[in-house]
């Protein structure tokens, strides 16, 4: 029998139903994605309007801690706006040039305030130094004040933000730079209060140093799984030779499945395709069908795309 080919595309964006393995992401609400939007303005605003008290406190009290955190403020700022910029854009529909629409931005933006974060970091460590080398005076009293006031909007800022990030990579990369203000403020807290009770100046840059470790980690794992999905990496938990075996074992009908691929548009919007030929005397349409509820049933992918092929082709 010759080899012919029936195309078959599915774009539900549900939960399966009975998933057996490795959940994936699906698709957020228009209401989940006006939330997690929101919630970034809300950031972004609570940010720089107290940046701008922090760059004065860290000038006049001569706090390194203050003034690296109000640097960090002022690209967590950018940062934050960068993101919610993304959710705006991904309301976009998608025209013939992208298919996908603007969806990736967001990935983008994460990938970006995450590197941003190194950078930052970088300039932390170099003020650090020179000024372990070339001690300055610090005004504990009002170094004190100033990081508590910012304890309390990166606070509010963290919580507005862990309300909503769920899954989303753009919404954890700000929150993160979030996070990093906030330990930043409970580092010049720590600080001031030392230089008050002891008049011990080098513990100011000290712990804006330990405060770079601590972003740093995290830092590192958003650039890097912001990075996998830009490079069209397979999303968390699908393995592709697993589906393949599983398919070829459990469908009745498939002789062999191969060429499977998996990637993600963002974290929420994984796809896979894959080619199944078929066993003799088996129903193209039948197969293709239970080969897409296979493939939900233990992956929770929702889009799946199945080639079916007459007759069991010998490629790779």
């Amino acid at each position: 029998m010759g080899a012919g080919h029936d195309h078959a595309h599915d774009h539900g964006h549900g939960h399966a139903g009975h998933s057996h393995g490795p959940t994936l992401s699906t698709h957020d609400t228009p209401e989940a994605r006006r939330s997690k939007e929101r919630a970034i303005l809300v950031a972004a605003i609570l940010t720089g309007g107290f940046m701008g008290a922090e760059v004065v406190g860290g000038l006049v009290s001569g706090s390194l801690a203050l003034l690296a955190d109000a640097g960090h403020m002022l690209t967590d700022f950018a940062s934050l706006m960068l993101a919610w910029f993304a959710f705006r854009l991904a309301r976009r529909p998608a025209d013939w040039k992208r298919t996908y629409g603007f969806d990736r931005f967001s990935v983008l933006a994460a990938f970006v305030n995450g590197l941003s974060l190194f950078a930052i970091a970088a300039w932390i460590l170099v003020e650090a130094v020179q000024r372990l080398r070339d001690p300055h005076e610090v005004l504990g009293g009002l170094m004190l004040w100033v990081a508590v006031g910012g304890l309390v909007v990166n606070v509010l800022a963290f919580w507005v933000l862990s309300r909503a990030e769920g899954d989303n990579l753009n919404v954890r990369a700000a929150a993160l730079h979030v996070l990093g203000d906030l330990l930043g403020s409970v580092a010049a807290i720590a600080a001031s209060l030392v230089i008050i009770w002891t008049g011990w100046t080098p513990i100011d840059p000290i712990l804006s140093v330990l405060v770079v470790l601590l972003i740093l980690r995290s830092a590192w794992a958003v650039v890097g799984e912001s990075g996998h999905i830009l490079l069209e990496g397979a999303p968390a938990g699908f393995d592709a030779r697993a589906v393949a075996a599983d398919l070829e074992a459990q469908v009745p009908g498939v002789a062999r499945a191969h060429h499977v691929h998996a990637w993600s548009i963002t974290q929420e919007r994984p796809m896979a395709t894959l080619e199944v030929d078929l066993a003799p005397g088996a129903a193209a349409d039948d197969v293709r069908r239970a080969v897409k509820d296979r493939v939900r049933e233990t992956t929770g992918m929702e889009h799946v795309t199945v080639e079916v092929a007459a007759g069991a082709a010998q490629d790779g």
